[in-house]
């Protein structure tokens, strides 16, 4: 082959992107599993840099596979999606490919880039800076970024609003709008529905200020919003449905029910008249069963439910979950607060003719709730102090019956941080000490045995009559017990909820060595807060009765004295002006 002839003057300018058409279908596949709240979004966006860095023009997706971040599964749909273009446009992997490498004029080769890479819809063109015009970005209906602009904009239309929502209201009103639960992520995957609140914010059309978070709408939000709020009126108006009004006896078999707001409450279309009232009903029962003064269960009306919180199914950690299934047992997959399993008495419930799916049940809480922890896990949470806040959390829960359930792992626990003596004096003390129940099995088959024991004990066991704490208090049926709604535990069990100064000063006080959460549950029954405590440091007279104020204080089941000790290690806290020594 003759040598090129040489070219003389300056270089000419190499095309913005020699790969238009990768670069538009990588960005595309990037938008929507962000959208979706798919952890591939990094990937094609790990993807796109290495395309964007690459100088040369590719055949086809094969190719691609020399450079970085680009496996077979990428480079599979590139070739499908060239294809599918060569097909619908007319054109050839040769005419593509002499496009990029032709020796006519510059203007010409862009003219001729720029028609084979324009798609068929009206889509964003490669600018001369190799960047690309925006292109809107509009969630699908039914997702979680969809429902959480209509519900804040549907928010601001009420009068004297306080402008924001916080994250559990916004979860509630949002939920009937979403096709996916906004706390519960699908089997085998740790994305919700509030995944998406991310992408809203990197967009610029969602504000989180404040700790508890506010979420608010900004102006590119609010009018994104309006546009959305716009185009259901008018989906609803094509349709001559009459407006219909859920009234408040559909809402809830007993007990009094909220008004339904008027953002819930409009012209459902033909095709989606059963789902919106289903959904209608399902939001206000949730308000219904927490602020419901009279629910009760009587035998045989209700089903007991093991409930698993989500973190157990992640990860690789879905054994258990098919031993569950194995062994037969009702299950449900939540979000759990506090603790990893827990039981309910669901109520059984008729479908009601004309709705897609049936009301759903009331539920109470049992009195029994499970942490599980494997024997590192166990090791891992003594040393970075989570295993005397969770066991904290769970006297505080309002269940009075915690289980520890100890999995030894076998092998897995040779080779750990702690020495076994100290392991087992810490199981030791959470049964003998802090009184829970310590159940402790080989596996991850045992646990599940073990849970699928205790669901059939508990449906034995509870054949009474099961009432919530305020119908309880009226009710003097000797066969029944009172327990707590599901919401109503759930939302009390919140990590990072607002807390009281009282509890902040509880929670101080617990990070010192040696004072346990009974220590300063006897201290906060003298001194309430930081404030009141200071004080009563001010009215001794000398140093000597300040670091004694708290030794006589009595604690626990035993009624011990707090000790001179911690007494003077909590003084020198409050009241040591320098570092402490």
């Amino acid at each position: 082959m003759p040598p090129e002839p040489v070219r003389l003057g300056r270089k000419r300018p190499l095309p913005a992107c020699p790969n238009p058409l990768f670069l538009q279908w990588l960005t595309e596949l990037r938008d929507q599993a962000a959208e979706r709240g798919q952890k591939t979004q990094y990937v094609y966006q790990k993807a796109l840099g290495s395309l964007k860095k690459y100088p040369l023009p590719l055949r086809n997706g094969k190719e691609a596979k020399i450079l970085q971040n680009f496996g077979d599964g990428i480079c599979k749909i590139l070739d499908d999606r060239l294809e599918k273009h060569y097909r619908e446009n007319g054109e050839g992997p040769d005419t593509f490919f002499i496009i990029y490498h032709t020796h006519a004029s510059y203007q010409h080769s862009t003219a001729a880039l720029c028609q084979a890479a324009r798609p068929p819809s009206d889509a964003p063109r490669p600018q001369g800076d190799g960047g690309r015009r925006k292109r809107e970005y509009v969630p699908q209906k039914g997702s979680g970024g969809h429902a959480v602009l209509l519900t804040l904009y549907r928010q601001s239309l009420v009068p004297g609003t306080k402008g924001f929502m916080f994250k559990n209201e916004l979860q509630t009103e949002a939920q009937p709008l979403c096709d996916k639960s906004f706390t519960v992520p699908d089997l085998g995957s740790k994305y919700t529905a509030w995944s998406s609140v991310t992408t809203l914010i990197q967009k610029e059309l969602l504000l989180k200020t404040h700790n508890p978070a506010r979420y608010s709408l900004t102006e590119l939000g609010l009018d994104l919003a309006e546009r959305l709020h716009e185009e259901e009126k008018g989906r609803v108006a094509i349709t001559d449905v009459p407006s219909v009004n859920v009234p408040s006896s559909c809402i809830c078999c007993s007990g009094p029910a909220d008004v339904v707001p008027a953002s819930t409450t409009w012209a459902p279309s033909q095709g989606s008249a059963s789902r919106d009232m289903d959904q209608a009903q399902r939001s206000q029962t949730v308000d219904v069963d927490r602020a419901a003064k009279g629910v009760s269960l009587s035998p045989g009306s209700y089903d007991i439910v093991l409930c698993v919180d989500f973190i157990e199914t992640t990860g690789g950690k879905q054994e258990l979950v098919k031993e569950l299934q194995r062994n037969g047992v009702n299950f449900d997959i939540r979000k759990l607060h506090v603790g990893d399993f827990l039981w309910v008495a669901r109520e059984r419930v008729t479908p009601v003719p004309g709705q897609l799916r049936p009301p759903p049940g009331r539920e109470l809480v049992l009195d029994y709730i499970i942490e599980r922890k494997r024997i590192d896990d166990l090791c891992g949470s003594i040393m970075d102090g989570r295993f005397k806040e969770q066991k904290f959390r769970l006297k505080r829960c309002g269940l009075h019956k915690p289980i520890y359930l100890v999995e030894e792992c076998g092998s897995a626990g040779a080779h750990l941080s702690l020495p076994e003596s100290t392991l087992q004096q810490a199981i030791i003390n959470t049964q003998v000490v802090d009184g829970f129940f310590v159940k402790r099995v080989q596996d991850v088959k045992e646990s599940a045995a073990y849970l699928t024991v205790m669901t059939r004990h508990l449906e034995k066991l509870y054949q009474v009559t099961l009432s919530s704490l305020c119908a309880a208090e009226q009710s003097l049926e000797k066969a029944s017990c009172s327990l707590m709604s599901f919401n109503e535990f759930n939302q009390g069990a919140v990590k990072n909820k607002c807390q009281t100064v009282r509890e902040v000063f509880a929670r101080q006080l617990m990070q010192i060595s040696g004072l346990s959460g009974d220590k300063a549950v006897a201290v906060l029954e003298h001194y309430s807060t930081v404030s009141s405590l200071l004080k009563a440091y001010d009215q001794c007279p000398s140093e000597a009765d300040k670091e004694k104020l708290l030794s006589n204080i009595k604690y626990g089941k035993l009624k011990r004295n707090l000790g001179p000790a911690l007494s003077r290690t909590v003084y020198q806290l409050y009241c040591t002006q320098g570092p402490l020594s």
